[in-house]
């Protein structure tokens, strides 16, 4: 069930990269929910939607810890 929690938060956070301000709710949403070694693997995803919309870097400072 676990994996399919990380994959439900991939589709989220792809839907609401529209708005930098919700997509950093759901950020710190997933980080509660997600095993440590998704939240590694979500950097990576976040990190290829920050490339595409550069606004949401500012959602980066919730994965430093």
């Amino acid at each position: 069930m676990a994996r399919a929690m990380f994959e439900y938060t991939k589709t989220v956070l792809s839907k609401v990269s529209f708005d930098a301000n919700l997509f950093c709710k759901e950020v710190q949403k997933a980080i509660q929910r997600l095993l440590p070694y998704e939240i590694e693997e979500l950097k990576i995803f976040i990190q290829s939607l920050v490339l595409q919309n550069p606004e949401l870097n500012q959602c980066l400072i919730y994965l430093k810890s």
